[in-house]
This record gives C-alpha cells, structure tokens and sequence, in this order.
C-alpha cells in the first residue's frame, strides 16, 4: 500500500532532466566527433572526449569522467527515480498487487524486444543483442519492481549483496590475471556462452566495445538508487530542503565509496562493464545533477526555462526510437532538399546534427501539444 505521507503527481524537473539527457544523445553529441575529423575541425580534437566513451577505463584523475559515459547511467537512473511515482500512483487508481506486479514484468519483456528490434534494424536477420540500454533496464525492470516501497535499509542490503556478488564472480570466475581486461572477463565469458545459444550468422566472440549482456546485473543497482531517490523525492513528510541536503550527503557517499574501490586496486571504475566501482562514482553523478534540476526547478520555482526539455522528457522512448530508425533518414532528407553549402566542411557535421535533433524536438512538441505520449 502506499505510505502515508507519499505524493504521487510528477516532478517536471525530472521531465526536465530526462529530456536534456536524451536530447543529448539524440543530437549525437552535435556532431563534434565528426567536425574533429573535417580539415580545418582539428581544433575541435580536444572536446572529443567530452563526447565520445573512453577505450576502457572510464575515471580521469580523481574526479574526471566523460560526460557522454553519464548518459546511460543517468537514464537507468531516472528510470528508478520514476518507479515510486508511476506505482505509487497505480495503487491510488485501484490497481492490485499482481496487477502492478505484471505491468512490470510486461514492460520489461517489452523494453528488451524493444532493444532487439532497434539494433536488428538494417539487418538481414534478429541481431540478439542485450547491451543497449533499453535492453539493460529490461533485464533488470521486473526485479527493481520487487524494491519499490521497500525500508532504506533493505535496499541498501540488497545493493551491497549484488555489488559483493559481481565483485566476488569477477575473481573467482577471472579467465585471466587480471579479473577486469578488456574481453577477457568474467562477464565476458558469460556473453559468448549466451548470445551463442541464438541463431547467428556466425558464431559470437567479442562484442567490439568490451559490452556485456551481463552488466544489467551491477547496473541494477544504479536503478536501485534512482528508487531510493525516488522514495526520497515522494515522501511529503520530509522538507524540499532536506531532500536536497540527502540527496547531497547520497552522493558524496557514493563518491567516497567509488573511490575507495578504485584507488584500493580492488575495482578499476570501467563503464563498459558497469563494475561496481562505476555504479558508485557514476551514481554520484547522476543523483547531484537530479539535485541541480530539482533544486532549481522544484524547490525555487524558476521552470520556464525547462519547457523545451520537458517536451522531450514526456517523450524519451520517442526520440530514443527516432535517434535508431530514423536518423539517417532525416540527414538524407536534408541533403536532398538544403544547399550543399550548409553540410560543407566541419561547420557542416555540427550543422547537421544540430539540425537532427531540432527536427526530433519539433516532432516531440507536436506530440506535446496533442497530448501524444508513447510509453510501454
């Protein structure tokens, strides 16, 4: 049932978060990648890493990390965040139990289908493949379901048991000296025994990026601590303040503990196969930029300025499919019926995929304005 003193209408400056992280990714980081690779873009070389994901270990210097590494960490976030409100708000309706219990598990078949279609796009036959992240919410959506309205203290259990367990398989299980080299993991191993069980044109050996299906495990923790933020977010017993102050002290502790792992040598903090180490530092992260958003949006009230993103944070599963199926298209479209002299040079990339993403926002609005939201 839910618990006295719990809200369940939505919180805009998590619309508002959402939508910037996937407007984001949507723009494919505004074309600078790209642009570097143009004559005359070399000047660009240096802000490649801030959209672009490390070769393997994810942590520069103490503090530094790549922003593009935060947007999938930040969307398994939000997605925990949302959960006390979306159920919460399902009980009030009249929903039992096993009904809320099943539109879990629905949803979460729906996402992982979801994940093969998308990369199967293009393909001759299904591409079997896990590691996007709709993919990775799925695996883990139907037991995050079994975390909602749970004590603080009983997830903060359950979080510590899954990270001990991942960081125990990758020694014990360690195919080489070094329990986390790139392709020659624990998890890695795993992978090859599982996506060859599906029908492929040839047998797996490595995903190129060092991916694993099997990430979903540790980054059901990073869910985890979205509905631990979410339930925090939820409760009207506790002031807006206070809220942030936790929501603060959550991620310096977070950070601490990241740290702790990384510096030890115990967990590297590698993204690519979400260690714990990354969990935590990452976690960090994405619970100081909720406070920013609710911060300035909630508690003080200046939200005009977050409508744009707010169009897109209605509608993330939109323009996440959009980015997959139709990108091409759209960059095609606008070659075709745009002077060449727009696409031209290293202007031209981020000229671009500017315009790509302002194409999708555009697509977005009027879906806002006709109160079209597609969700699973």
């Amino acid at each position: 049932m839910a618990k006295k003193g719990t809200v369940s209408k939505r919180l805009y400056s998590l619309d508002a978060y959402r939508g910037f992280v996937m407007f984001i990714l949507a723009s494919s980081g505004f074309g600078i990648v790209q642009a570097s690779k143009q004559p005359g873009g070399e000047f660009l070389e240096p802000y490649v890493f801030y959209v672009s994901h490390p070769h393997w270990i994810s942590q520069f210097n103490t503090f530094g990390v790549s922003p593009w590494d935060m947007i999938q960490p930040a969307f398994m976030f939000m997605v925990g965040v949302s959960m006390p409100f979306s159920y919460t708000k399902r009980e009030k309706r009249g929903d039992s139990y096993l009904r809320r219990l099943g539109h879990a598990w629905w949803r979460a078949f729906l996402l992982v289908l979801l994940c093969i279609f998308l990369r199967s796009n293009g393909r001759e036959q299904t591409n079997w493949t896990f590691i996007d992240v709709v993919g990775q919410i799925g695996l883990g959506y139907g037991f995050l379901f079994f975390m909602v309205g749970r004590k603080f203290i009983t997830q903060v259990i359950v979080g510590v048991i899954v990270l001990a367990a991942t960081i125990g398989a990758f020694y014990q299980f360690a195919p080489g000296p070094d329990p986390w080299a790139f392709n020659d993991n624990v998890f890695s191993e795993w992978n090859r025994w599982f996506l060859n069980l599906f029908p492929r044109p040839e047998p797996f050996v490595n995903n190129p990026g060092g991916y694993s299906t099997f990430n979903f495990i540790p980054s059901f923790v990073t869910m985890l601590l979205g509905v631990m933020c979410g339930q925090l977010l939820i409760n009207e017993n506790v002031s807006p303040w206070n809220k942030v102050f936790r929501l603060l002290v959550g991620g310096a502790v977070c950070l601490g503990l990241g740290l702790l792992l990384s510096e030890s040598g115990m967990v590297p903090i590698i993204k690519k196969i979400w260690t714990p180490s990354w969990v935590l530092f990452s976690g960090a992260y994405v619970i100081w930029a909720l406070v920013v958003f609710y911060l300035i949006i909630d508690v003080i009230g200046f939200r005009f300025w977050a409508f744009p993103l707010v169009v897109v944070g209605l509608n993330p599963l939109t323009i996440y499919t959009m980015e997959h199926l139709i990108r091409g298209w759209t960059i095609k479209l606008f070659h075709t019926h745009l002077p060449d002299v727009w696409f031209e040079g290293w202007q031209g990339q981020i000229v671009q995929y500017t315009m790509v993403a302002v194409f999708f926002w555009l697509i977005l609005f009027w879906m806002y304005r006709r109160k079209i939201f597609i969700r699973l």
